[in-house]
C-alpha cells in the first residue's frame, strides 16, 4: 500500500519598494503596494482561482482523495486586501474535509536560524491565523522553503507537532528511499521526505521539451508511483501551488494532466491519498536521520544559500535581526510589523549572485533590475526604518523623564 501525499506551499511576499538614499527620512512607503497587488491579481487570475476550481471538482468526484496546504500568513493577508475571492476559494476546499493545512512561520523567514523566540512568536502567530480563517488547528509543521535541522527537529518536536516535512536529498539520504518515514537522531517526531524526483517533473520539468519524458501524460507519471509500491510506504509529492498556471501555464495543459491524474493513480488497488498528518501516524519509521547543517528545497544545492549565500544577504539579515530587541521594547506595533515583514525570505532570495543553472530560476522571480538593487532598496528601508526606532526610544526616555520629574 502506497501513500500518496500531496502537499502545496502557497506564499506571496509584501515586496519592498524601490527605496533610494534620497527617500530616507521621507514618508514613501517601504512597500510597493501597486505591484504586490497586481502580482497577486495575476497570480489569482493564472494559477489561485483556477486550481481550486479544479482541485474542487476532484475532490467532489473523488471522496477518496486528499490534499494538503500550508499557506504564509503574509500570502492570507494580502488574499484580504486584493483577492477576497481567492481566499473564499480556499476555504470552500477545507470546508470539503478532505484538506488538511500545515503550519509554518506566519511571515515565511529565516527566524529560526537567528532567534528561536521571534521563531516561536511566527508559529504562534500562523496558528491563530489559520485559526481565525479556516477553523482548524495545524499539527504537522513545514518549514520556511523546508529549511531543516536537527535543532528544528528538537524545537518542533518541544511545540507540539506531529511531524515535519523535509526535502528527501540523495546526499542526506545517501542509499535510502524517500519513500518510508524517518526520525531524527534527537527526537522522535517523524520526518516526512520529498520525492524531488517526482515533484519536479509536475513542478520544473512538465513543459521542458528537451526532457527526454517529456511530454509527461498521467500514465506514464502514474505508472512511476504505481512502481513504489513494494518498495516504500508513501510517495511525498510537495511543490509550490503556483506550479499549476503560474510557473507551468495553463497552454502546457498542467491542468488537463491535473484533472486526470486522480482518477489514473486511482486504477491501482494499493494506492491511496493521504494527508501528511495520515502519513505520519501509520507508517513505521525506518531509521534515523542526522541533519546538522541546514537543508532545504531550494536549488541545485538544497542548502540555504539562496537566502545567504553572499556577503550582501549576510549583511542584510545580520543587521535586521540585531534590531529585534530594541524594535520590541519600544511597543509600537506598526514598527514591529515592519520589522516582521522584512524578515521574509524573498527579500534575501531577491539578493541572490548565482550564475549556475539556477540563477534564471532567480532572475525570474526577482522584481528588481538586479540583486544589486534588491540589496541597496532593503538597507535604504533598514536604515530609514532604524531612524524610526531610535526616534522612538528617544522619545519614550523623554516621556520617561517628564513622568520622574512631575
Amino acid at each position: 500500500m502506497v501513500n500518496i501525499c500531496f502537499y502545496f506551499q502557497v506564499h506571496q511576499p509584501f515586496r519592498l519598494a524601490p527605496f533610494q538614499v534620497f527617500d530616507i527620512g521621507s514618508q514613501k512607503s517601504y512597500f510597493d503596494i501597486e505591484k504586490n497587488k497586481a502580482i497577486m491579481k495575476k497570480v489569482a487570475s493564472k494559477c489561485y482561482l483556477p486550481a481550486n476550481a479544479t482541485f474542487l471538482e476532484l475532490l467532489n468526484r473523488y471522496p477518496e482523495m486528499k490534499i494538503s496546504f500550508s499557506f504564509s500568513g503574509v500570502f492570507l493577508e494580502q488574499c484580504e486586501l486584493y483577492a477576497p475571492e481567492v481566499l473564499a476559494s480556499f476555504q470552500r476546499l477545507v470546508k470539503t474535509g478532505q484538506v488538511e493545512i500545515l503550519a509554518e512561520t506566519y511571515y515565511h523567514s529565516l527566524a529560526f536560524l537567528y532567534d528561536e523566540k521571534e521563531f516561536e512568536t511566527q508559529v504562534k502567530l500562523h496558528r491563530e491565523k489559520v485559526q481565525d480563517l479556516f477553523n482548524v488547528t495545524p499539527t504537522i509543521f513545514r518549514n520556511t522553503e523546508l529549511i531543516y535541522n536537527n535543532a528544528l527537529a528538537r524545537k518542533i518536536e518541544e511545540l507540539g507537532y506531529k511531524a515535519i516535512l523535509l526535502e528527501g536529498w540523495d546526499n542526506v539520504l545517501k542509499w535510502r528511499s524517500p519513500n518510508f518515514v524517518y526520525k531524527p537522531v534527537n527526537a522522535n517526531i517523524p520526518l516526512l521526505l520529498k520525492n524531488y524526483r517526482l515533484s519536479d517533473d509536475i513542478a520544473f520539468r512538465f513543459s521542458n521539451k528537451e526532457w527526454k519524458e517529456h511530454p509527461l501524460s498521467v500514465e506514464k507519471f502514474s505508472g512511476w508511483v504505481n512502481d513504489i509500491n513494494g518498495n516504500g510506504d508513501t510517495v511525498n509529492l510537495f511543490m509550490d501551488y503556483e506550479t499549476f498556471g503560474e510557473h507551468q501555464w495553463a497552454d502546457t495543459g498542467i491542468f488537463e494532466f491535473l484533472r486526470h491524474l486522480p482518477e489514473e493513480l486511482l486504477k491501482h488497488p494499493d494506492n491511496r491519498f493521504s494527508w501528511p498528518s495520515e502519513v505520519a501516524a501509520k507508517c513505521s519509521q525506518r531509521g534515523e536521520l542526522d541533519i546538522h547543517h541546514p537543508l532545504s528545497w531550494a536549488d541545485m544545492e538544497r542548502d540555504v544559500s539562496a537566502w545567504l549565500g553572499n556577503s550582501m544577504q549576510q549583511a542584510a539579515i545580520a543587521k535586521l535581526y540585531s534590531m529585534g530587541d530594541l524594535i520590541k521594547q519600544q511597543e509600537n506595533s506598526e514598527l514591529l510589523e515592519i520589522w516582521r515583514k522584512m524578515q521574509t525570505s524573498d527579500h534575501f532570495y531577491y539578493m541572490c549572485t548565482k550564475w549556475f543553472s539556477d540563477g534564471d530560476v532567480h532572475k525570474y522571480f526577482n522584481p528588481y533590475q538586479s540583486p544589486y538593487d534588491g540589496f541597496i532598496y532593503f538597507m535604504n528601508i533598514f536604515k530609514d526604518l532604524q531612524h524610526k526606532v531610535q526616534f522612538q526610544t528617544v522619545s519614550n526616555k523623554g516621556v520617561i523623564l517628564c513622568q520622574e520629574n512631575k
